[in-house]
């Protein structure tokens, strides 16, 4: 299962409500390395752990505001399945929200968040957190949380929404 965040023009985010097939002509376009989507982040597995961390590793992590940058918080067709689900979006307020909360969380005050053991007691995905080397891990995660931070950062100057899904 690999996260991922789209940001995307409010038209184009109309466009995919009204006709969610042109969103999954999207990602799922072949492209070249010169023709890369740049407005596209792939999480790879860590979208749940980063989701854990946002959410101060709280069992009702999934709840908290921050939930939303990995999850959305608005479901863009009930219908449509791209792997794990229908995707997911966070309007322009929201981004900016996110955005914003983003901010006041230093890599400090996450990398405190990080506790494999804790991890693998509440099963967060994809479970091989004890196995491997912790700062190894967390430089994985911390990256991913880099792109993240990026990505709403970008989206709120441009006034963008983000569209989530995991496959």
């Amino acid at each position: 299962m690999i996260g991922n965040l789209l940001r995307v023009s409010e038209v184009e985010l109309k466009s995919y409500i009204e006709d969610s097939s042109l969103l999954e002509k999207r990602i799922y376009k072949e492209y070249d390395e010169n023709g890369i989507d740049d407005a596209l982040i792939d999480l790879d597995k860590s979208w749940d752990a980063i989701a854990f961390i946002l959410g101060d590793t709280s069992d009702e992590y999934l709840d908290q505001p921050l939930a939303k940058a990995i999850f959305g918080s608005h479901t863009l067709d009930e219908n449509q399945d791209l792997g794990y689900g229908p995707a997911r979006f966070v309007t322009t307020d929201e981004v900016k929200e996110i955005h914003n909360l983003l901010t006041q969380l230093s890599n400090e005050e996450l990398r405190k968040r990080f506790n494999p053991q804790v991890f693998e007691e509440e099963e967060i995905y994809p479970s091989f957190w004890t196995q491997e080397n912790e700062e190894e891990v967390w430089e994985y995660l911390s990256g991913n949380i880099n792109l993240i931070r990026e990505l709403y950062s970008v989206a709120a100057k441009n006034n963008n929404a983000v569209i989530t899904f995991i496959n």
